[in-house]
């Protein structure tokens, strides 16, 4: 029966990136989206991109309640693993991060108020040498990254949102926050990094997204 289920959840995310990649209209997995499309200010908002002040919930499955007494973070090397639980993580230096989110879908927000924890100051607490990344979350989600764009003060695990704590529906307790790149290289939920040599596609790369995600080169496909 869960074999049967993860086949057809398969089957329908393949058929929801087959049609948006040929513009067929669908509606898209989501939730209490119900803003109006305007246009943005120049220079902020990527082509192909409208502007939103609602903060749409698209996912693939069911939204993942991980009590916080279970919760960890970890970094996975080569040799061995970092972890942190929950009031460690905390206990870590935080954030205030202001940034303009695009989501492949093509909404924007512009102005989103985070609080986090910088990625660079997790990484600083392992030895490695690896450029990629594969972040890893609850629900079995991943996503691929260069690890250049998770350092030099460009990403964070969040845990706070507008002054309050992440909401589950939008990756609570913690999610990555890449914001120069499309959303869901932001992965909800996470739960960890696995540090790599070699680029491995994640859960929506795997279904034709593409491996990098520049909402500047409208890079939405494999192949763009």
């Amino acid at each position: 029966m869960l074999r049967t289920a993860g086949l057809v959840t398969a089957v329908v995310v393949g058929l929801n990136v087959y049609l948006a990649r040929y513009s067929v209209r669908m509606s898209p997995i989501s939730r209490g989206f119900r803003g109006r499309r305007r246009e943005g200010p120049a220079g902020r908002v990527p082509p192909g991109q409208y502007v939103t002040t609602d903060f749409p919930v698209l996912s693939a499955g069911p939204t993942p309640r991980t009590p916080l007494d279970k919760w960890t973070f970890s970094i996975a090397t080569g040799g061995g693993s970092k972890s942190w639980t929950w009031a460690e993580f905390r206990a870590l230096p935080a954030e205030t991060v202001t940034a303009d989110i695009h989501c492949v879908t093509r909404w924007s927000k512009l102005d989103t108020r985070w609080q986090g924890v910088s990625v660079d100051v997790l990484l600083d607490q392992v030895e490695h040498t690896a450029a990629y990344v594969l972040a890893f979350s609850d629900g079995g989600y991943t996503t691929n990254l260069p690890v250049a764009d998770l350092t030099g003060g460009r990403a964070w695990v969040a845990f706070d949102f507008d002054g309050k704590p992440l909401a589950p529906e939008h990756g609570g307790p913690a999610r990555l926050l890449v914001p120069h790149l499309y959303f869901w290289k932001s992965a909800k939920w996470v739960r960890g990094l696995r540090l790599r040599d070699t680029d491995e596609p994640g859960f929506w790369e795997n279904y034709g997204y593409h491996m990098y995600g520049d909402p500047w080169r409208e890079q939405r496909y494999a192949g763009d």
